[in-house]
C-alpha cells in the first residue's frame, strides 16, 4: 500500500522590515525551524513544498499580505495539505481573521501546525488551545497599539515632532523640526501678503507663476526623495491654518508648546485667521444666496387649498442642503397657520416631472406633434418623428432646469396641494 504524501507549506512573517536585508534574518530563522519540524515528520509522509510564502514588513492584524494571499489561493486549488508556521501569531493576530482561516482550512481538509505550540486543529482540544492562544495574541496586539497611541499622545503634549511630511519652512534633523532659511522666508512672505491683501486667488496665481512647490524632502528611514508639487489653493489654506508655524504641536485638536522654533509671529497669525474666518463666512453666505436664486421647477405654481402660495426654501444640516416648498402662511403665522406647512422639493418636483413626461408621451399629443413636424419638415419620416417624440425621458434629462421650468409652465397653470394629494 502506497503511503499518502502530505504536502507541507511553510508560512513566515515579520511585522517590520528592520533586519530583512541581512543574509540570515528572522524569516530565514522561522523557515529553518519549520523545515526541521517537517523533516522530523518524514515518517508520517510529510513533504515540504518548494514554494516560499513569506511576508516581510507586514502586520498580522489583517489579511492584506501578498504571501498569505498566494498561500490561500494554493489551498483553494488543492495544492496544500499542511500549513506549518513557527508560531501561531505569524499567521494572524486577529481572532476574526483566524476564525475565517480555520473555516477555509476545514473546508479544504488542510491541517494547521505551529512548531513552537504543538496542537492539531482537527481535534476539539486543539481548537480550544488555538482559540486561547489567538485570544492572547490579539490582546497583545491591541495592548501594543494602545501603548503606541499613548506614547504618541505623550510625545505630542511635550511638543515632540512625531514624523510624517515636514511642513514647508522646516527640515527634520535628529527627529526635530529646524527652520529652513529659504523656505521660512517664503512662508513669512505668504502670511504677510495674505494678512495685508487677503486674496487667495491672487496669491495662488503669483506663487504658481514663480514655480513655488510644496515641500520637497527625503524620508529619514529609507532615504527616499519626495518631490514637491506645484502649489495649490488647498495647500495654501492648510499652511495658513497650521499652528506649527507658531511653534506649536497639535494633537487631536489641542495645541501644545513645540520643541521647534516659530516662523510666524502672533500678530501676523491672528490677522490671517481673521481674514480666513471672514472669507469662510462670505463663502457660506454666497452659497446660500446661490441656493436661494437657483431655478426651482415649481416656483409660482404651488398653492394651498386656501389659496396661499408655496415659496422655495432650504435648510443646511452639516454639509448637506435640503430644499423645500414652504407655505407662506407657515412663514407668517407659524406651523399652526396651515394644514400643509412644507413639502420636500425633490420628491414634489419628481412627481410633477413624471406627470409632465406622461402628458408629452400621450398618443393624442404625439400625433398632433407629428403632424406639425411633417408640415414644417416634410423630409422627416413619420416613424422617425414618432421615435424622437416618444423619447421624451432622455430629452428631459438633457434640458437645463430653466428649460424644464418653461415646459412645465406651458402645460400647467396651477398645482393645489391637499392633505390627500396634488391637483394639477
Amino acid at each position: 500500500m502506497t503511503e499518502r504524501k502530505l504536502r507541507c507549506a511553510i508560512y513566515t512573517r515579520k511585522s517590520t522590515e528592520e533586519g530583512l536585508e541581512q543574509n540570515f534574518n528572522s524569516l530565514d530563522a522561522q523557515r529553518d525551524a519549520c523545515e526541521a519540524y517537517i523533516t522530523s515528520q518524514k515518517s508520517e509522509g510529510w513533504v515540504m513544498l518548494r514554494e516560499h510564502y513569506d511576508d516581510g514588513g507586514y502586520t498580522g492584524g489583517n489579511m492584506d499580505r501578498p504571501g498569505l494571499q498566494r498561500l490561500l489561493q494554493d489551498i483553494r486549488d488543492g495544492l496544500v495539505d499542511v500549513i506549518v508556521v513557527y508560531k501561531i501569531d505569524r499567521l494572524s493576530r486577529s481572532l476574526v481573521d483566524f476564525s475565517n482561516l480555520v473555516a477555509l482550512f476545514d473546508a479544504q481538509q488542510v491541517t494547521f501546525v505551529s512548531v513552537t505550540q504543538a496542537f492539531n486543529t482537527t481535534t476539539s482540544m486543539g481548537r480550544l488551545t488555538l482559540n486561547i492562544l489567538l485570544s492572547f495574541a490579539q490582546f497583545e496586539r491591541e495592548l501594543a497599539g494602545e501603548r503606541v497611541r499613548d506614547k504618541i499622545a505623550a510625545s505630542r503634549q511635550r511638543g515632540i515632532w512625531m514624523g510624517g511630511t515636514p511642513p514647508l519652512g522646516y527640515d527634520v534633523r535628529d527627529r526635530k523640526l529646524v527652520p529652513n532659511p529659504t523656505e521660512a522666508a517664503l512662508v513669512q512672505e505668504i502670511f504677510s501678503r495674505f494678512a495685508s491683501t487677503p486674496s487667495m486667488a491672487t496669491l495662488h496665481r503669483d506663487l504658481r507663476a514663480r514655480g513655488v512647490t510644496s515641500k520637497a524632502w527625503t524620508t529619514t528611514l529609507k532615504g527616499r526623495p519626495r518631490e514637491g508639487t506645484p502649489i495649490s489653493k488647498g495647500l495654501l489654506y492648510k499652511m495658513l491654518n497650521n499652528p506649527v508655524y507658531l511653534g506649536l504641536a497639535v494633537y487631536k485638536g489641542q495645541s501644545f508648546p513645540g520643541e521647534h522654533e516659530a516662523i510666524i509671529d502672533t500678530d501676523r497669525w491672528e490677522r490671517v485667521q481673521a481674514h480666513l474666518k471672514k472669507g469662510q463666512a462670505l463663502a457660506k453666505g454666497a452659497k446660500a444666496e446661490r441656493l436661494t436664486r437657483a431655478p426651482t421647477l415649481l416656483r409660482g405654481l404651488l398653492f394651498s387649498e386656501q389659496g396661499r402660495a408655496f415659496t422655495p426654501s432650504y435648510t443646511i444640516k452639516g454639509q448637506k442642503h435640503y430644499r423645500y416648498y414652504v407655505n407662506t402662511d407657515a412663514i407668517k403665522q407659524g406651523a399652526s397657520g396651515c394644514e400643509v406647512r412644507r413639502m420636500p422639493a425633490g420628491e414634489l418636483e419628481m412627481t410633477v416631472s413624471e406627470q409632465v413626461r406622461g402628458i408629452l408621451k400621450s398618443p393624442e399629443l404625439v400625433a398632433e406633434a407629428v403632424r406639425a413636424v411633417r408640415q414644417q419638415r416634410p423630409e422627416i419620416e413619420e416613424a422617425e418623428a414618432i421615435q424622437s417624440l416618444t423619447a421624451i425621458d432622455t430629452v428631459w434629462e438633457m434640458l437645463f432646469p430653466a428649460e424644464q421650468s418653461q415646459v412645465v409652465r406651458t402645460l400647467i397653470e396651477r398645482i393645489t396641494i391637499r392633505l390627500d394629494g396634488l391637483e394639477m
